[in-house]
């Protein structure tokens, strides 16, 4: 018998999506359990005292948290790193691993490491984001060489409200960035309802669908020396090796 898996994940604390979906997700994962910790984040801007939210000290006191429960890998299930940078989140997976001996991934590292799987040039973003913040977002992915031939934001800054958007709202923009042909989106926020989306859009357009709460489950569960292709029912990505 296979010894059991145990993900932790990191989340913002007034994030209420990526919890439900995560554990939906590894559900679908013979003997595979999920563990959160939580760090404070209500808003998302690029003011001085909203980038604070992300100082490495409070993620990594959150991080020792979920090494108590000896899980075998974290993620941070967060896209920060968007707008901060990438080189971000590379640090933060180094201090966690320094300070708590698991190996550490993120979900826009995932995101990248799979786009780099498939070669993915052509990029849409759907995000609930503000202008200032999705222009820097999609200044950082153009920088790494990518296309983005196609984008749709939503003008918002707290958190809390990220959750309630309509899933069929999302869908709706969904389709819209379709029509570009990209060779993939990214629903690029985990406090959105798109993950549970991912099936239905990829056989309507046929157009991978990459979730960032999906992303960070799929690179947690390569961290934990687990295949993600034990996942059904949430998208092709899962199937990307």
């Amino acid at each position: 018998m296979n010894p059991p898996i145990r993900l932790g994940v990191l989340t913002p604390s007034s994030n209420s999506a990526l919890e439900p979906l995560t554990s939906a997700i590894v559900a679908t994962v013979p003997g595979a359990s999920v563990h959160f910790s939580r760090f404070k984040v209500t808003e998302i801007a690029l003011s001085e005292q909203a980038l604070g939210q992300f100082d490495d000290g409070k993620i990594l006191a959150a991080a020792e948290l979920l090494a108590d429960a000896k899980v075998d890998a974290i993620g941070w299930s967060g896209t920060s790193s968007g707008w901060l940078g990438f080189d971000a989140d590379r640090r933060l997976c180094e201090r966690i691993r320094e300070r708590t001996g698991v190996p550490a991934t993120t979900a826009v590292l995932a995101l990248n490491e799979l786009l780099a799987l498939r070669g993915v040039q052509r990029l849409a973003f759907v995000t609930p984001y503000t202008d200032d913040v999705q222009a820097r977002i999609l200044a950082n992915y153009r920088a790494l060489g990518f296309d983005v031939v196609a984008e749709r934001h939503l003008g918002i800054r707290v958190n809390d409200d990220f959750s309630r958007v309509d899933p069929q709202h999302l869908r709706a923009l969904m389709d819209e960035v379709a029509a570009a042909r990209p060779q993939a989106i990214t629903t690029f926020c985990t406090n959105l309802h798109a993950a549970q989306l991912a099936d239905a859009f990829e056989r309507e357009h046929g157009i991978p669908l990459l979730d960032t709460v999906s992303t960070t489950v799929w690179g947690a569960l390569r961290l934990a020396g687990a295949s993600p292709a034990a996942v059904r029912g949430w998208g092709e990505l899962f199937q990307w090796q």
